[in-house]
């Protein structure tokens, strides 16, 4: 494992996105003695099954996780993130946009106490912010975030066993995390991190069969990340 490197793991199914998405990562600072690599992963079975491939395959302490749609626009994240992790061991997972109280659903939008920030880009030259509530302090330690974009300092797999399609596995990828005593944290961000370029679309009937996975694995873990729907 090379303490000094990052890895960019992207699953990849539209090639004009993902090279948008890297004209930005290209452009970010690079701390001093830092490498940095980016995996795209083709044609995976679904996104964890594509991001313990991208795990598998790179020996970097760091990996950060994101959506090909999403563009990094704080030039300075990668000092942000290893700082945070460099004085936080406890820390394991980071996010831009989460919850710090689950609701008994599962589902993270629907929590309490959000925080994070996120534009949203759902058409052309239409842009959304989602700013949730501000915070004091470097970072706030939170039970779940979204996945689109998730850094991690510790290499925990994936549950493609249970997620193997598009949905939960990143609320379920912070509670692996919470079993194992680390914290799921989110930064302060006094500007906008990131712009996703997600389009918007009704949750199917695939979203609900993945909470109803979600809960039989984890509802007997939420009494301590959650509150009554």
């Amino acid at each position: 494992m090379k303490e000094c490197k990052i890895c960019f793991i992207t699953c990849v199914k539209d090639e004009a996105l993902y090279a948008e998405s890297l004209l930005y990562l290209r452009q970010l600072i690079l701390p001093q003695n830092v490498q940095v690599e980016f995996l795209p992963i083709r044609g995976a079975a679904s996104m964890a099954a594509g991001y313990n491939e991208g795990q598998r395959k790179s020996d970097a302490k760091y990996k950060i996780y994101l959506h090909q749609d999403v563009l990094l626009l704080e030039k300075d994240y990668l000092r942000i993130i290893l700082d945070i992790f460099g004085r936080n061991p406890a820390v394991g997972l980071l996010g831009l946009i989460g919850c710090e109280n689950l609701p008994e659903s599962g589902v993270w939008w629907n929590g309490s106490n959000l925080y994070g920030r996120v534009l949203h880009a759902p058409e052309p030259e239409s842009i959304s912010p989602s700013v949730c509530g501000e915070m004091q302090a470097e970072f706030c330690e939170v039970a779940a975030v979204d996945g689109l974009l998730m850094a991690t300092q510790y290499d925990i797999p994936w549950r493609e066993d249970l997620f193997d399609g598009w949905h939960f596995y990143d609320v379920s990828q912070c509670l692996e995390f919470r079993r194992r005593g680390y914290k799921t944290v989110i930064p302060q961000q006094n500007n906008d991190f990131c712009l996703h370029l997600s389009k918007q679309k009704p949750l199917g009937l695939m979203y609900w069969k993945y909470q109803q996975l979600f809960l039989k694995e984890y509802s007997g873990e939420l009494e301590n990340c959650c509150e009554a729907d």
